[in-house]
């Protein structure tokens, strides 16, 4: 686990590891989406400043969504949910809030709204490919104890080690996983009835050991983080693949057998997330369990059923948008300028040659 990179010297100023990885795949989503938007003759400054709006809105409904389901956390000191580099983003926020912002960001100037929207939705997973690995190295989004060969151990005083030495009600856990010495390791409860061991300095040598390579070290866990960005990048593949397929087509022999319409991509991306999100939630093991009203998977998690929500809104999108017809081809950016400048050329260069 690697919270921080490194120090910047002189200013003592650390680099989080998390909002390295959010910054690598935001630039990389960018470029693939700029590239795309190229491609579909489409102003890539659009993609430009959707991309923007997109991150600013997604880490603020993340972070809004995991205050919300971790209140207790934050009620005494309310500054704490500022500290997004400590961990604690739920995606799926960060997702609604987003599409709000971009839906609103396309009205406003009159875009194609289901061919932008494609192009986002490869970029998103492009750029969740990369976050996903900023929770790894921070020890955020954790998985269930697991006895397999790629199985993870994280250190003590991590985000997993503080849950596994704690019940957890919300997941059904009346007992801790790991039955670390309360009366010996003890540094304070907090108002949430949870308790948090010492700092590693302040151990023994014999206490040392003992989290490290005895008895109380972590349990290994399923790296869902990684099982998640390898998703990531999958539908980012899948969804490319998708794209290709939806763009209207000159020569109606190259559009023949199977062809997407415009915003399947988009809708695609919808079932597809949602159906993995439902399926890694089974190996995680820091979300609550959902028994509101709304949920339709009682026996879930949060996330589980809002995958499911997901998978529903995906479909409702995919038959509303298969009654909208085939786009003509557009003209690659620039063509057109291009063969006006050079009718332009040829027109003066005739005028030219009639006057001499």
């Amino acid at each position: 686990m690697y919270p921080e990179l490194f120090e910047i010297p002189l200013i003592h100023l650390t680099v989080k590891s998390y909002g390295v990885m959010v910054v690598v795949g935001f630039l990389i989503a960018v470029r693939v989406m700029k590239h795309l938007s190229e491609r579909a003759a489409y102003d890539p400054r659009h993609v430009m400043n959707l991309a923007l709006y997109a991150l600013i809105a997604g880490v603020v409904g993340a972070r809004l969504l995991y205050i919300a389901l971790n209140f207790a956390q934050f009620r005494d000191n309310p500054l704490n949910a500022l500290a997004i580099w400590e961990g604690g983003l739920v995606f799926l926020g960060g997702v609604i809030l987003a599409i709000f912002v971009i839906e609103a960001y396309l009205v406003y100037n009159r875009l194609p709204l289901r061919r932008y929207n494609d192009i986002l939705a490869i970029g998103l997973m492009m750029g969740l490919a990369f976050g996903r690995i900023g929770c790894f190295l921070i020890g955020d989004c954790y998985g269930k104890p697991a006895e397999l060969p790629w199985a993870v151990r994280f250190p003590y005083n991590s985000f997993i080690y503080l849950s596994q030495i704690n019940a957890d009600p919300a997941r059904n856990r009346p007992e801790p996983q790991l039955s670390l010495p309360r009366e010996e390791y003890l540094a304070y409860t907090g108002s949430d009835g949870k308790w948090y061991p010492k700092p590693y300095d302040e151990l023994t040598a014999r206490q040392k050991t003992e989290v490290t390579e005895g008895k109380y070290r972590a349990l290994p866990v399923h790296p869902t983080q990684l099982y998640s960005s390898a998703n990531a990048f999958f539908l980012c593949l899948i969804l490319y693949l998708f794209w290709r397929r939806s763009q209207p087509k000159a020569d109606l022999k190259s559009a023949a057998g199977f062809s997407a319409r415009p915003g399947f991509v988009f809708a695609l991306a919808f079932i597809l997330y949602g159906v993995a999100r439902f399926l890694i939630e089974f190996v995680r093991d820091d979300t609550p369990f959902e028994y509101a009203w709304w949920a339709v998977y009682r026996g879930g998690t949060v996330s589980q059923n809002l995958g499911i929500y997901l998978v529903i809104i995906g479909v409702i999108l995919m038959a509303i948008l298969s009654r909208f017809k085939s786009e003509k081809p557009r003209t690659v950016a620039g063509d057109d300028d291009e063969k006006a400048g050079a009718r332009q050329a040829a027109s003066t260069h005739a005028a030219t040659n009639t006057e001499n």
